[in-house]
């Protein structure tokens, strides 16, 4: 796939006319995701992660790790602390440099990214209107902002007793180098993955789950000889993009978007961004980014720790190039759903389902008595208990079947599994496909067998 390719208006992106508030709607619905501290009145752009929505977020953590870790032997896992030494951030440069340019409406006082002012980036903030109030022209000089939330470690709150929550998961594996590829004893080329939460105080948060203060990324850094990172950076796109089009997302909704160099890191050679087409436009979700020597070589200067790598063959010394690949695994989920989310009309009536792949979905089976009389619940409830373990089930006896199969489709669950008056005289089931509405008869003594074929094998413990 070439860089921005499928750059159609988001008028004709195919989703469903208000799918954002489609989304949140069904999210705290169905169980996804809720707002966090609610009852209280929230807390901004922070989410809570509910029976489905960890069920989902698991499936795509899962599946990443498989990716990164399990399938390459020269990728090994970390899990590096949340809190680290505040001099990490001196040298990485996140306490001189990770800012944002904050502006304030003199009006309303909303605080707003001047970034995101095309008016102010232009040099006319006096033409620039404000989102909030409609009040136009009258905005504070722009000013700096850390986007890192500070602490305190120990009972004394002052300077030497600063901590920060980590603004990302990247620096805990380069201050690990050594120790990793020391103690498994990898060589040059190799990556060490990462899922962790990061936390950053956004000035501007919003559209859901895309961009909050609290978040999880799924990272890895690579390790390279310099003179072949480029080579890896271009390798590394196509593997991270084709990993992505199998979570079953539609690949015209899918594009690369390659940095300008007035885009470009301070600390990058080369950056391309996995972007999704989103109802509010193309947005990244994951990027590749080739970071050169610049962060082992800044933790080797400022903590006069040799980090370099002697490669025996070529008998030279140096500090590698790392290519990274760093995906937000919120933003990731909110893909997910954004892409499966459909509508439809069957029957004469409106059908809201989550057309995930069947890998994916928080349960790959519903199990249902047709009524809840002779003897059927007890034999739903059996088959229920038997699959469970290998898949996540669920066993509903609530509401007519109509009713069950549509909160179903709306949790996005691939399988409906039936017991029925016809499963007394021979011992089968109805199996009902979300997406087709086809039903076949399975024998009960092959369920299991039958929705592992039907999944591709991917139960939670498979």
């Amino acid at each position: 796939m070439t860089d921005e390719t499928h750059t159609a208006s988001n008028a004709d992106s195919g989703h469903p006319p208000g799918l954002m508030d489609k989304l949140v709607s069904l999210a705290k619905r169905r169980g996804f995701i809720f707002q966090s501290s609610e009852i209280y009145g929230g807390v901004g752009s922070v989410y809570d992660y509910g029976p489905l929505g960890i069920e989902l977020k698991n499936r795509i953590q899962q599946l990443w790790w498989r990716e990164m870790v399990y399938r390459y032997p020269n990728i090994v896992g970390l899990d590096a602390g949340i809190l680290m030494n505040p001099e990490v951030w001196v040298a990485s440069g996140h306490v001189g440099a990770f800012t944002d340019p904050l502006v304030e409406c003199r009006s309303c006082h909303r605080r707003f990214r001047a970034d995101d002012l095309p008016q102010l980036e232009a040099g006319e903030p006096e033409a620039q209107q404000c989102a909030v109030c409609g009040t136009t022209g009258k905005w504070t000089d722009p000013r700096q902002f850390n986007l890192m939330f500070k602490t305190f470690m120990g009972v004394v709150e002052d300077d030497a007793a600063t901590v920060y929550l980590r603004p990302e998961t990247a620096q805990g594996i380069f201050v690990n180098f050594r120790n990793v590829q020391e103690s498994v004893r990898q060589k040059v080329p190799f990556g060490i993955a990462q899922v962790g939460k990061a936390f950053r105080n956004e000035i501007t948060p919003g559209n859901f789950i895309f961009r909050t203060r609290e978040f999880e990324q799924m990272e890895m850094q690579f390790f390279v000889a310099p003179g072949t990172e480029d080579e890896w950076f271009e390798m590394w796109k196509e593997r991270r993009m084709r990993w992505v089009e199998t979570l079953g997302i539609r690949p015209e909704r899918l594009r690369f978007h390659r940095h300008g160099p007035d885009e470009l890191a301070h600390y990058c050679k080369d950056a391309s961004d996995i972007q999704y087409r989103f109802p509010f436009g193309w947005q990244e979700f994951e990027g590749i980014h080739n970071r050169t020597d610049y962060d082992l070589g800044r933790h080797q200067e400022h903590s006069g720790k040799k980090l370099e790598y002697f490669d025996q063959p070529a008998n030279r010394k140096y500090v590698p190039y790392v290519i990274e690949t760093s995906a937000g695994l919120s933003r990731t989920l909110l893909v997910v759903l954004a892409d499966a989310y459909d509508e439809e009309e069957v029957g004469g009536q409106q059908r809201v389902v989550l057309r995930l792949k069947p890998a994916l979905a928080p349960f790959q089976a519903a199990v249902f008595p047709l009524v809840k009389k002779d003897g059927m619940p007890e034999i739903s409830e059996k088959l229920a208990d038997e699959l469970r373990g290998p898949f996540n089930v669920l066993h509903d006896i609530t509401g007519s079947i109509g009713k069950r199969y549509r909160r179903q489709d709306e949790t996005g669950t691939p399988f409906c599994l039936t017991i029925d008056g016809q499963t007394l005289e021979d011992e089968t089931c109805t199996v009902r496909d979300r997406d087709s509405l086809e039903q076949t008869r399975v024998p009960l003594s092959g369920v299991a067998a039958w929705l592992g074929a039907a999944i591709g094998g991917a139960g939670p413990d498979s």
